[in-house]
């Protein structure tokens, strides 16, 4: 039996330009942090023939292009499993859905135990890019790569996207104690909101292929303000840094109308009350976690509890995908 376990993520910065509509023309770069709430897989070969998948469904079928699960379907046909024997489970910390980079840390959890199961290696870039083939290019997924990348390496990292589609992945230079600090007062909550973002992502892509100057001008400030998070960052202004993020979210909610809604707005500015210096929506929008960064973590957390808002408490990880057991 092979277990492998990858991250799931925060964007701390520059969020959106890892869209190739985007980096291609433009070049993309944004800072991403891997977080110690994961993505399960384990992978099999069970005693008789055919392909037993477990995750929110139950399969079982005797051919590749029978799969139901997209991803799980283009994984073994991109690993070339001729004569189908396996048997592959997946469970989860957060649900699917709530803007923490599931659908990428699954993808590279699959591949990473596929690989494993088959007793080969995988760099983490290597890994990433073979993820990155699935969800972008075989199921056309209008997608980053971001969720991917920052899956594999694990860490606080930094990601350029060049137009080459090639990508340059950096550890976040930072001091350690403005680590400890960033984590410390980086608090996040669920809004109770489940949503896909494929309708925001898709809208996004159009946009930036047609040329919409609102849009790529958003994507624009959007990159420079990751840049200004990095810098902030390795400097070791977390505060600064708490305090951008209310600018990166004003610029989000302009990207699109559905990147909020009335019970968002409300939390967030409940959030900024009591306490908090900034804080933003993970993920797409339009639903998931809100994430505030606050020194008065007492104050927040009981507003938002009284609000019905739960707290996930995290920490950074720095392992990335890698295998738990072969």
């Amino acid at each position: 039996m092979i277990i492998t376990r990858s991250p799931l993520r925060i964007t701390l910065g520059g969020g959106g330009t890892d869209l190739p509509s985007y980096y291609r023309e433009h070049g993309g770069f944004l800072v991403a942090a891997a977080i110690d709430k994961y993505v399960y897989v384990t992978v099999m070969r069970p005693f008789v023939p055919g392909i037993f998948l477990k995750y929110s469904q139950l399969e079982h079928v005797d051919r590749i292009d029978d799969v139901q699960h997209r991803i799980i379907r283009e994984a073994l046909r991109q690993l070339d499993f001729r004569t189908p024997q396996v048997e592959i489970t997946t469970l989860a910390d957060i649900p699917a859905g709530t803007g923490l980079g599931s659908s990428g840390s699954f993808t590279t959890a699959l591949l990473k135990a596929l690989y494993a199961h088959r007793r080969r290696l995988l760099h983490p870039s290597e890994l990433a890019e073979l993820a990155c083939d699935i969800e972008v290019n075989r199921l056309g997924e209008p997608v980053g790569k971001q969720d991917q990348y920052i899956a594999a390496y694990g860490g606080v990292t930094c990601f350029t996207f060049n137009p080459d589609g090639g990508v340059e992945a950096e550890p976040l230079q930072i001091p350690m104690d403005a680590l400890f600090n960033l984590e410390d007062n980086l608090l996040l909550f669920f809004t109770g909101f489940s949503r896909s973002a494929g309708r925001i992502l898709a809208d996004q892509r159009a946009r930036s292929e047609q040329g919409d100057e609102q849009m790529l001008k958003n994507l624009h400030e959007v990159k420079a303000l990751g840049l200004m998070a990095r810098d902030l960052l390795t400097r070791g202004d977390t505060a600064g840094f708490g305090a951008l993020m209310h600018e990166q979210w004003e610029q989000k909610k302009r990207r699109s109308g559905g990147m909020s809604n009335p019970r968002i707005d409300e939390w967030y500015e409940l959030g900024l009350r009591n306490g908090a210096i900034g804080g933003k929506l993970v993920g797409a929008g339009g639903g998931g976690f809100l994430l505030f960064y606050s020194e008065d973590h007492r104050r927040v957390r009981a507003a938002m509890g009284k609000a019905g808002l739960e707290e996930v408490r995290f920490r950074f990880d720095f392992e990335g995908t890698k295998v738990l057991l072969a």
